[in-house]
């Protein structure tokens, strides 16, 4: 497989993140107030395979609230700190076909924006970023979310390979993306910036009380080039 037919998903991605904001509330300059979710809306704001042309599930998308069982697995340092507030969290994961390259994506939806904001810093601090090794670079994200941080650097799996982890706080929500892959040419940047910027979206839609576009034909988009 060529480099660029390896690449063919990034750039569609770019596409997607695009239309999709055309998808919601026709209201222009509103950023996303910060309503508390239900869990159905967290898992609207997760994609699922019907708008992921090319990819296969390696992670079927749930949502569930955070109990303490679950607290374990999305706050999984001493204290389940960075958890405190949260409500519910949803995730989902995909492999392309053809490629070794992988993404997830979680969600976790707090009681309010204070909390949410508090929680930032903890998680990403003390857990999420290193997911991609130790020797991280930042990268920008451009203007997503409330706040928002990137480190591209080795997957968590192998420290040669390339991971990058994305974290973006949208009003009452904490959103991940972690991508790897086992070349260079499985991801790169720009991918890993669009896909977030579509979680960033989804989001924003949900909180917005618009229903997340989440299938192809409602989205009016394919990850097929």
């Amino acid at each position: 497989m060529t480099t660029k037919s390896r690449r063919w998903w990034w750039t569609a991605l770019a596409a997607t993140a695009v239309l999709l904001a055309g998808c919601g509330s026709e209201e222009e300059g509103g950023g996303a107030r910060a309503a508390v979710l239900t869990m159905g809306q967290v898992r609207q704001v997760v994609p699922d395979a019907a708008s992921m042309d090319g990819w296969k599930e390696a992670g079927k998308p749930n949502a569930a609230e955070t109990d303490d069982l679950q607290r374990q697995w999305a706050c999984p340092m001493k204290g389940r700190v960075g958890c405190e507030g949260s409500r519910y969290f949803s995730a989902s994961a995909f492999e392309q076909d053809g490629t070794a390259a992988r993404v997830d994506c979680l969600v976790i939806a707090y009681d309010d924006e204070q909390l949410a904001d508090a929680a930032y810093d903890v998680l990403g601090d003390g857990h999420y970023r290193k997911r991609v090794g130790q020797r991280t670079k930042a990268f920008d994200l451009g203007p997503l979310g409330d706040e928002r941080d990137a480190r591209w650097g080795g997957s968590r799996y192998d420290s040669v390979a390339p991971g990058a982890v994305t974290q973006t706080r949208a009003g009452t929500t904490l959103l991940w993306v972690f991508a790897s892959g086992d070349h260079q040419r499985d991801i790169d940047r720009g991918g890993v910036r669009d896909f977030t910027e579509l979680l960033a979206e989804r989001s924003r839609q949900a909180q917005n009380g618009d229903t997340p576009c989440e299938s192809v034909g409602e989205c009016q988009f394919s990850l097929v080039i």
